[in-house]
């Protein structure tokens, strides 16, 4: 397997959980001996939702909500078989999804 390249991409809507979960993921793949590029932070999308406070007497008066998705990108480099392993047990908190690619 030496040679190929894993792609991890993370999302979460919480900077805390994604920080801590790039973390540990670059703690064990080097702790097997492969070479890791990243956490490489990609831009944080954000989507706004504008909502009508009263619809009948106050018709301009509107709240403004956001949501943040924050990214991560990790590449994994000289792959054996005990980075596969490590990266197999990781226990990741909830609300971050991965996803691999190779």
């Amino acid at each position: 397997m030496a040679g190929q390249r894993i792609r991890i991409k993370l999302k979460s809507f919480d900077n805390r959980t994604i920080e801590r979960s790039t973390g540990l993921i670059v703690e064990s793949v080097k702790h097997s001996g492969a070479k890791v590029s990243g956490p490489i932070p990609l831009p944080t999308s954000i989507r706004k939702i504008t909502v009508l406070k009263s619809p009948h007497i106050h018709i301009t008066a509107r709240d403004q909500y956001e949501i943040r998705t924050y990214k991560r990108l990790i590449d994994i480099y000289d792959i054996s078989n005990e980075t596969m392993s490590s990266l197999m047990s990781i226990e990741l908190p909830e609300g971050v999804d991965i996803h691999i690619e190779q």
